[in-house]
């Protein structure tokens, strides 16, 4: 490994909060010849409304902008990033569905960008953006950077999902017994009570004294709510 990438991870490694490693990351993204650079992260929970982190160094009238007009729900770098860890390059083509953002984007100086999802152990997505106002990025500055810019979009996601995902997961206050866990994955593998009694061995009774505690330690609705959050929590694995 190089020294500036080993320098790197240790820096990173000793950062307590996320606007020490966005720091990090800006100067990174400097290095590598881009003005802007942004990160976010979407806590797994819950599921129908998760939490969204968002850190970059973009014009303050641009970031407002961004998030009155709800761009965050149609920018096609994000819907890109959600189906694929595949990087994407910004271009008239990507943006043709939403030309206002595009056109606004520019205007406040974020015409040649890209982007890079990743995904950490737990199935948590976050997404690296490096962008500038010019010159365009061409295919022979892409074959010089882009493998390094790839290797900062993931360990900027580890590190980011350090210190970000546990204060947004919430998770239980009383850790779950090995029982506990063992009868929630049956659950999410789609057992039912009676089918987890006889696979365990132990009674029905038994199995819904364990499932009601599991309910409770993960302020969940119902076995099936409970189970999944275990799961996105990586409780499970």
């Amino acid at each position: 490994m190089q020294a500036w990438a080993e320098e790197l991870i240790a820096a990173l490694d000793r950062s307590r909060d996320e606007e020490q490693i966005f720091e990090l990351l800006l100067a990174e993204a400097n290095q590598l010849g881009f003005e802007h650079c942004a990160y976010g992260l979407r806590a797994p929970l819950p599921l129908t409304n998760p939490k969204v982190v968002m850190l970059d160094n973009h014009p303050p009238a641009w970031r407002r902008r961004y998030e009155e007009a709800g761009y965050l729900a149609i920018d096609p770098v994000v819907r890109h990033a959600r189906h694929s860890r595949t990087p994407i390059l910004w271009s008239d083509a990507l943006f043709a569905e939403v030309p206002d953002m595009w056109a606004e984007a520019r205007s406040f100086g974020l015409c040649h960008g890209w982007a890079q999802s990743s995904l950490d152990s737990h199935g948590v997505p976050g997404m690296l953006t490096l962008s500038r106002s010019t010159p365009p990025l061409t295919s022979n500055e892409l074959h010089a950077k882009e493998l390094r810019m790839q290797w900062l979009a993931h360990v900027s996601h580890l590190a980011f999902s350090r210190v970000l995902v546990p204060r947004m997961n919430q998770s239980p206050e009383t850790p779950l017994t090995e029982r506990e866990i063992e009868i929630l994955r049956w659950t999410a593998d789609g057992k039912t009570t009676q089918e987890t009694s006889r696979i365990l061995r132990i009674s029905i009774d038994t199995v819904n004294y364990h499932v009601k505690n599991a309910i409770s330690k993960l302020r969940s609705a119902n076995k099936t709510a409970a189970a999944v959050r275990a799961a996105m929590l990586g409780l499970l694995g």
